[in-house]
């Protein structure tokens, strides 16, 4: 560890505090439907959106129509995706002349954007058209994003309402967060990214000669091995920037190329990957002063950023620490960061981020539903591939994905003040609502559906041989594979331990389905407990209510996601990453 790389570490986090106020505020306004410095160009547009669609900006949803609204939006666009995938070869902008996805491949790549997880177990540079990744892929990414946004939204207008049942309407908040939210930032930003370096065209690949031939063992059809002298490479391009600007913003994290961002055509210098990196946190950290402003409680939306902050700098440091110690295999190889090289662990990370901004690239796209990679997490150590895993199993909710975030760390708000109510033997309160047994209810049926939803499918995996037969690595690293897939699809993060061989039809399948839960089976029960708190009246605060504005609820509040998220996955980790690193340090290898 250096002192430069932990000063980057303190920038970034300075710099999601700077931003958090002045887009919490113009969040809030957008939602609130107040006046913003965007109107006198996104009204009129907006205006004849609502008249080509038939929708009446007036008209406010009860919950469960909010909720019906937003699952047949997504199934249209996820049934629009898989027809796009399985009908590229005959659509233009498909100048490498790519075949139909197959269908196994197209389903789980549809639900897998759908879902905003944007799990990926192909190669985005050898198998979508220019077509399909940007009028179904990147669609995807802005409409899932937008998905997640309102319905926080909803969630903050449960709380901050009173004796009504209406939580807005989702048609008008999602045009809303698309007009003046997520495309005009995207707009700038993609040409930011292209300042960088990022590509953008629609060009065909190009084919350039090597300046050094080299020699590959390449295995024929008849299965014979032969040498072969490689003279040429085709270097894929095409409209990057656009979509690697959302894919950060809106917490998405699929690649245009398969490398991810630890390819040079999505992030081609660290000024790129600070920027991205800034990107995904953006909205889940100006969120959190949505949540206070709407609800008049500035002061709780601060201890609930506080929360996530104090998790997220643990989890870092703790990545930092291991991947910068290196591997005690490599017994008298210098590990020792200095002017030559970064030292410490560098297999799978690319020298132009070193250990500090993969190790922090890494917390911050798996403490939010994000996904996007500059290493290879696969290739981390026991305790620093742990990290990302524990993010996930967290729930997502330091900072979370957009929207995401804010409504999974509600669960365990939720959870936290029934807690300090148990304690002190009165009925808990949260904001002047109520918190009864039905919200407790619906809270642990959201936390136990990812739970069993990821425990499940892991076992089955590693018993049966079509599941075993995607283990790349034996023994304890295979577990956290296996784990790790099924972690990402239902918490909807989409980063993979790369070693796992998931283009199979039982993964596929499997994890399409475990995205559909963690994203549809999640959002339900949250937007019940809204629907529940906005019929309720505001009780004022007496001298036994739990105050939920300063460091004791925000201890209780990381206590409670420890407890719930954590420790429900403990003994699957003991037997993953945690014994991988005693079997490490014992010289054991496999």
């Amino acid at each position: 560890m250096t002192a430069n790389g932990w000063f980057q570490i303190g920038l970034y986090l300075f710099v999601i505090f700077l931003v958090t106020k002045p887009l919490g505020v113009f969040m809030a306004r957008v939602f609130n439907r107040e006046k913003t410095f965007l109107d006198r160009i996104l009204r009129p547009i907006e205006k004849l959106v609502y008249r080509l669609t038939g929708v009446d900006e007036k008209r406010e949803m009860r919950w469960t129509e909010y909720a019906v609204a937003m699952l047949l939006f997504s199934g249209v666009s996820m049934a629009l995706l898989y027809l796009i995938e399985r009908t590229q070869k005959w659509l233009p902008f498909n100048p490498q002349k790519f075949p139909n996805v197959e269908p196994g491949l197209a389903f789980g790549t549809a639900a897998s954007f759908t879902t905003n997880t944007n799990w990926q177990v192909y190669s985005g540079e050898s198998t979508m058209s220019y077509l399909t990744q940007m009028a179904g892929l990147a669609y995807h990414n802005f409409a899932s994003a937008a998905v997640g946004i309102v319905l926080a939204i909803v969630v903050i207008r449960g709380i901050a309402r009173k004796e009504t049942d209406k939580l807005g309407n989702f048609w008008v908040d999602t045009t809303r967060c698309l007009l003046w939210l997520l495309l005009p930032v995207c707009l700038v930003g993609s040409l930011i990214l292209v300042s960088e370096g990022v590509v953008q065209n629609f060009k065909s690949y190009t084919t350039v000669d090597l300046i050094q031939p080299y020699t590959a063992q390449v295995t024929g059809p008849d299965g014979k091995t032969t040498t072969q002298t490689v003279t040429q490479q085709v270097i894929a391009q095409g409209p990057v920037a656009s979509q690697e600007v959302i894919k950060e913003f809106g917490t998405n994290g699929g690649g245009f190329f398969n490398a991810n961002s630890a390819h040079p055509f999505e992030n081609p210098t660290p000024l790129s990957n600070f920027f991205e990196m800034v990107l995904i946190f953006a909205i889940p950290s100006g969120l959190t002063y949505t949540l206070g402003r709407m609800t008049g409680s500035q002061r709780h939306g601060w201890a609930v950023w506080a929360a996530m902050a104090f998790l997220f700098f643990a989890g870092v440091s703790t990545a930092y620490w291991a991947e910068a110690k290196g591997n005690p295999l490599l017994a008298g190889t210098d590990q020792h960061a200095t002017a030559l090289q970064s030292g410490g662990n560098m297999e799978g990370k690319e020298v132009r981020f070193g250990i500090a901004n993969s190790t922090l690239f890494a917390t911050v796209t798996t403490d939010a539903s994000c996904g996007a990679v500059n290493g290879m997490h696969d290739s981390y150590t026991p305790l620093g591939g742990m990290v990302p895993l524990i993010n996930i199993m967290l729930g997502e909710v330091v900072f979370g994905g957009v929207g995401a975030g804010l409504y999974g760390i509600f669960v365990f708000v939720v959870l936290a003040v029934f807690i300090a109510g148990l304690m002190v033997g009165r009925t808990p309160e949260y904001l002047g609502k109520k918190i009864e047994s039905y919200d407790v209810k619906m809270a642990m049926l959201a936390v136990l559906v990812l739970t069993f939803t990821i425990l499940i499918f892991s076992a089955v995996s590693v018993v049966k041989p079509y599941g075993t037969a995607g283990i790349t690595n034996p023994g304890p690293h295979g577990l956290s594979q296996v784990l790790y897939a099924y972690v990402s699809s239902t918490g909807n993060n989409g980063s993979a331990f790369g070693g796992i061989s998931a283009n199979t039809m039982w993964y596929n399948t499997t994890t399409a389905v475990a995205q559909l839960l963690g994203r549809f089976f999640m959002i339900i029960p949250v937007l019940a407990i809204a629907g529940s708190l906005v019929k309720k009246k505001i009780v004022p605060d007496s001298a036994g209510t739990f105050p939920v504005t300063g460091g004791l609820f925000a201890g209780l509040l990381v206590s409670t996601i420890l407890i719930v998220g954590a420790l429900t996955f403990f003994p699957a980790l003991s037997l993953g990453p945690i014994l991988e690193h005693l079997l490490m340090n014992a010289g054991k290898v496999f």
